[in-house]
């Protein structure tokens, strides 16, 4: 990539306080110098991280007051001079700001440019700038802890740490093949054999604390289904915290599956209300049911709702023929009245009316699909493209376990292969294209 001078806003676009624009690469300054005028000012004395305030010409004599400042190269987050104007926030003035610097000599920025610029410069790895992505997108606790560690770079000196163990491990391999003679070709298998042991180790580790990262990502999906008028949406209610449902004494009310999220214990829990599940010759509420059926299918967890305060009718057991028992967990709704429901193996007792248990209930669907609290202070991944090179990474172990008896030459190779596999987590092997598509991912600006 060129060194030569990108432009962009910074900060969304909108009215606001205030407003950023940034340009990165080698004559920044030498740009904003034709712009930014500043009481005897002149680029030799301009210090780096130290804030100016002065005017930015916008052309036929108006000025902007504004403030900029400096970060001279290596020490900026694109490894290049970068310059920041910080300007009063609104979208025609930052436009009109990013104008003028295009007319001083700047290009426009592409999307994720600066962080592939920091990332060609050494000054961040592929998966802390995958990272970046996962802060900027995260909508629950748990996602933000999970791309803040991979930021703060545990994963990269993760996989550093097992690439140097790799190398070294070559590196006596090599010798190996260079003086068999005074090689013995065993021992050194075994040996290598154990050292890798060590390596799948620590990525199983990873993985296995990643087990549920894709519902810290994607959240639970879950579906409330039910006979009509059991008390379902007001389940959801209850749950949301809110009156989102519609509630009333008529059946059919739902004629459409209702999708609301909340956050329990950093995990986005996606509720479902589908249609109550019945024989109808309404062609509307009929196509609701057919949608309830499909939910059903592809829901991680049915919470079958039942009226406690009543037995169970023969549409409440024709419903349950419809679920799969190992991801469902009857709620018994009205618990405020007299049971006459028969007990469930996998229940939870509550009332919507008097929100009652309705806790319990959280903590139950969570725990349901989540078999150990997740520690958000280890190493948790999201990203599907680094669980899957991690998942690729064993695959080479496993092959070389079942070629331990081979020639060391391959064995060899397939260390290399691994090495070469770990590598891309943080793009020192990752191929180019792969590289650009990440980066294409990012906001203009950043």
């Amino acid at each position: 990539m060129k060194n030569d001078v990108v432009v962009s806003i910074s900060t969304p676009l909108g009215k606001g306080a205030v407003a950023i624009v940034r340009m990165s690469g080698q004559g920044s300054l030498d740009v904003a110098l034709k712009l930014f005028y500043c009481d005897k000012l002149q680029i030799e004395k301009v210090l780096p991280r130290f804030m100016y305030f002065g005017k930015l010409s916008l052309g036929n004599n108006v000025f902007e007051e504004c403030l900029m400042v400096y970060f001279k190269a290596p020490f900026s987050y694109t490894g290049e001079d970068i310059v920041e104007f910080q300007i009063h926030g609104g979208v025609l003035l930052a436009q009109k700001v990013v104008e003028r610097c295009l007319e001083c000599g700047a290009r426009m920025a592409e999307a994720g440019e600066y962080s592939k610029r920091a990332f060609l410069n050494g000054k961040i790895t592929l998966d802390k700038a995958e990272a970046i992505i996962g802060e900027i997108n995260a909508e629950t606790e748990g996602e933000l802890s999970s791309s803040l560690q991979v930021t703060n770079g545990k994963l990269a000196n993760t996989v550093l740490e097992q690439q140097e163990k790799l190398t070294t491990l070559l590196a006596e391999i090599e010798v190996g093949m260079d003086y068999p003679d005074e090689t013995e070709e065993l021992g050194l298998k075994l040996d290598s054999l154990k050292r890798l042991q060590e390596v799948e180790d620590e990525i199983d580790e990873i993985l296995a604390q990643s087990k549920s990262a894709t519902y810290l990502k994607n959240g639970i999906n879950v579906a409330l289904v039910g006979k009509t008028n059991v008390g379902k949406s007001s389940v959801m209610n209850a749950l949301l915290g809110e009156d989102r449902a519609i509630v009333t004494d008529i059946q059919g009310t739902t004629r459409d599956s209702i999708t609301e999220s909340f956050i329990h214990k950093g995990i986005k829990i996606n509720l479902i209300d589908t249609a109550g599940i019945r024989q109808t010759d309404d062609v509307v509420e009929s196509i609701g049911i057919n949608k309830s059926k499909q939910t059903l299918a592809e829901a991680d967890v049915v919470l079958f709702v039942l009226d406690g305060s009543e037995k169970e009718s023969e549409e409440d057991r024709e419903i349950e023929k419809l679920l799969e028992f190992s991801k469902c967990i009857y709620v018994i709704n009205k618990s405020d009245k007299k049971r006459l429901v028969e007990k469930k193996k996998n229940e939870v007792e509550i009332s919507a009316l008097e929100n009652t248990n309705i806790s319990l209930l959280k903590d139950k669907i969570v725990n349901f699909v989540i078999d150990n609290e997740i520690d958000f202070n280890s190493l948790v991944l999201t990203n599907e493209r680094q669980l899957q090179i991690l998942k690729d990474a064993r695959a080479v172990v496993e092959e070389i376990k079942q070629t331990q008896f081979l020639s060391i030459d391959i064995l060899s190779m397939l260390v290399k292969k691994l090495w070469q596999t770990l590598g891309k987590i943080t793009g020192n092997t990752e191929n180019e294209n792969i590289i650009n598509l990440i980066f294409s991912k990012f906001c203009l600006g950043k």
